[in-house]
């Protein structure tokens, strides 16, 4: 995907939700990682969650991990990550 738009993006964010099974917890983390920083850019030090919140603690951290990362390249990568997705599990029909 050399220059992917909006339309794309969201369409993969779709499919995501059609996939035939759930994808897990690392493959999860790395699309939401990309995902919030195709639409908030970097996460801010002001929205690590608290220390007791193990799920948002991890969220905050894959997407803290894709710091710098702009927005073309951002969708560039969770759209290539939807379609590993898609060979790996297929999408429901």
């Amino acid at each position: 995907m050399s220059n992917p738009n909006s339309q794309e993006f969201l369409n993969a964010a779709s499919v995501v939700q059609k996939l035939s099974q759930r994808p897990g917890d690392d493959e999860m983390l790395e699309l939401y990682s990309y995902f919030k920083q195709a639409v908030a850019g970097d996460a801010s030090d002001d929205s690590k969650p608290g220390i007791l919140d193990f799920k948002g603690k991890a969220k905050w951290k894959a997407w803290k991990s894709r710091a710098g990362l702009n927005k073309h390249d951002s969708e560039c990568k969770y759209i290539s990550c939807v379609q590993l997705l898609i060979n790996k599990y297929g999408v429901q029909q």
